[in-house]
């Protein structure tokens, strides 16, 4: 997987360098020294337009890293997670990266993408500040077989919704899912008829509801901390 932009790929090299197959620079100076010593058997230098072709017209600022593709094993998520985020359909990339970013720095273990086929990982490394390298995301396009595969390990289901129960007054299972739906859609029928509870976030003033990521943010700080 090609990811690319200075602070993302900074991070990526600095927290996980074993990770790191290809260091690709089109700008001197862009790494200090001790960097660049640790990397240089892994640096190429490329020109502009291939930087510009291998992040297909993205802003790379001059340096690109090639990484390890994620694993995509539920069973080997399942074993690692307690909390896990799930997404309904969401495919909006801006979306994602701040989810992913608020699920790994708020307490989540692990995310899951169901509902699609493909996402842009690089994409989502980007606009999650490169949390994306810190916590699980694997795609699973049948949300049954998932619910099903959580709910015979023990796993509790909990639906973002307005017309759900108030999320300060929630108590949350020691292993629980959150469902997250997409901001069109909402949750899917399939997501509904397997969730346990809704919750909701109660609002001060008259409003129809928030950005997808900045509920996710609130729901998952919650869900971190009030555990039966």
């Amino acid at each position: 997987m090609i990811i690319y932009g200075k602070q993302v790929c900074l991070y990526a090299l600095e927290h996980h360098p074993k990770s790191i197959q290809t260091v690709y620079l089109a700008k001197k100076g862009l790494l200090d020294q001790k960097l660049f010593n640790t990397f240089r058997p892994k640096i190429k230098f490329l020109e502009e337009k291939w930087a510009q072709s291998m992040s297909k017209g993205g802003n790379h600022q001059g340096i690109l890293l090639e990484v390890d593709d994620f694993e995509q094993s539920l069973l080997s998520l399942i074993k690692q997670a307690n909390f896990i985020v799930m997404l309904d359909g969401l495919t909006d990339t801006g979306n994602i990266g701040a989810i992913v970013r608020s699920a790994y720095a708020l307490g989540a273990d692990a995310i899951i993408a169901t509902g699609v086929k493909q996402l842009n990982f690089a994409g989502i490394t980007r606009t999650s500040s490169g949390a994306l390298l810190d916590i699980p995301l694997m795609i699973a396009p049948n949300i049954l077989d998932v619910f099903n595969e959580l709910q015979q390990v023990g796993f509790t289901f909990y639906g973002a919704s307005m017309e759900g129960d108030a999320i300060e007054t929630a108590e949350f299972a020691s292993k629980r899912v959150l469902v997250l739906g997409s901001e069109d859609k909402g949750l899917s029928k399939k997501a509904r008829s397997k969730i346990n509870q809704m919750v909701s976030i109660k609002m001060k003033h008259a409003f129809d509801s928030l950005n997808v990521s900045a509920a996710a943010a609130i729901l998952i700080h919650r869900m971190s901390y009030a555990i039966k």
